[in-house]
């Protein structure tokens, strides 16, 4: 699973790809300087690790991580190959969920002026630009895939009729400028058959969205009137808004210890922006975590929401999952509580869970397996 970082040109894009990631030097001031899609790992920030390490002497321990893909900034016009527009809608379509900068500062720390392509900060025309444009390549997907998927469907095989229904349902969507995301969201894609052929058709518009509001330095929790737009805008789509002053942010990247505490209290914040971004992330991407805990390792492992105990055993190694016999299971409230595995034995509290199991978050488990 991952996520793919998008904007205009110049909202601070890179720059916060960079903090999360902490990738090194920022990309220059000026559209397209991202041209590839450089990739990078989240660290997903998570109390629970220490909670168990208190608990369970262990050598390290592995946070959760999460694939980061930045995409050069898109403009108007990107559906028709504005920009270099095909290529960069080609990488947004490879991505599972889409992490959204919206420049909601006037100008630079220190007063420099930074310029917009559009001439002026306006967030909304920004966010509707870029809908714009993924609503229109879809559009085009649509279109072009409607009439060999019409004759296919005459052939009566169940995955060509679904194919056609599905293009059906998305045309009159996509023509009225409305994301594809509302047809999920009305329920209109119960069949299995369809929601297999919509994911397999890779539309941009049915991406779920995080918004990231890149704010001045004096309003890094997002009050200020740019931001307040943002966060209505999420919360009418029915998404989530965070702020973050990227250039505040990839300062405390560089920061350890004291000055980085100290820094954080000057802010009136208790942790970085960046940790609510990554997490709010992971939970866009529909991510849990489950945990693995001994001697040599206390480890968080990132896994689907629904994932049955097999295949959360499978993104350890592809032999637990295939061999698999039963998982041994607790919760890290269990062990914050009891203080160890062996009390939460003897209290009965060590779940035996079989093959039909469906994860929790905060699960700490022991698989057995035979292969």
């Amino acid at each position: 699973m991952e996520a793919g970082i998008v904007g205009m040109p110049n909202v601070g894009k890179s720059t916060l790809f960079n903090a999360l990631t902490n990738a090194g030097a920022l990309a220059a001031n000026y559209p397209f300087a991202t041209i590839e899609p450089n990739v990078g790992v989240v660290i997903i920030p998570d109390p629970r690790l220490d909670q168990i390490a208190s608990h369970i002497t262990t050598q390290k321990i592995i946070p959760a991580g999460m694939k980061l893909v930045d995409i050069a900034g898109l403009v108007a016009g990107a559906s028709k190959g504005e920009g270099l527009g095909n290529k960069f809608l080609s990488h947004i379509r490879e991505v599972d969920a889409i992490l959204h900068v919206v420049r909601c500062f006037e100008k630079a720390p220190g007063g420099e002026e930074i310029t917009h392509v559009e001439g002026s900060v306006d967030p909304i025309r920004d966010i509707e630009t870029i809908e714009t444009e993924l609503i229109l390549a879809d559009l085009q997907t649509v279109e072009g895939a409607m009439v060999k998927a019409e004759r296919a469907a005459k052939s009566r095989e169940p995955e060509a009729v679904a194919r056609f229904a599905v293009l059906q349902k998305l045309l009159p969507v996509l023509s009225e400028g409305t994301p594809a995301r509302s047809l999920l969201e009305a329920h209109q894609l119960d069949i299995p058959e369809e929601r297999r052929e919509f994911k397999a058709l890779g539309i941009l518009s049915a991406k779920k969205v995080l918004y990231v509001a890149n704010v001045d330095e004096d309003d890094v929790k997002g009050e200020g009137t740019h931001a307040k737009r943002v966060r209505e805008r999420a919360k009418a789509e029915g998404m989530e808004m965070v702020p973050v002053c990227a250039k505040i942010e990839s300062e405390l990247a560089d920061m350890s210890g004291d000055d980085k505490k100290e820094m954080l209290e000057s802010l009136g914040l208790t942790e970085p922006a960046l940790h609510s971004v990554a997490r709010a992330a992971y939970k866009v991407l529909g991510l849990q975590s489950f945990y693995t805990a001994g001697p040599k390792e206390v480890r968080a492992w990132p896994i689907p929401i629904g994932f049955t105990a097999p295949q959360a055993a499978g993104t350890i190694h592809t032999d637990f999952e295939r061999g698999f016999i039963r998982a041994e299971i607790y919760s890290v409230s269990d062990l914050v509580e009891l203080k160890s595995e062996k009390a939460i034995r003897e209290k009965g509290r060590l779940r035996q869970e079989g093959k039909g199991y469906i994860m929790h978050d905060a699960d700490v488990c022991h698989f057995l397996f035979n292969v």
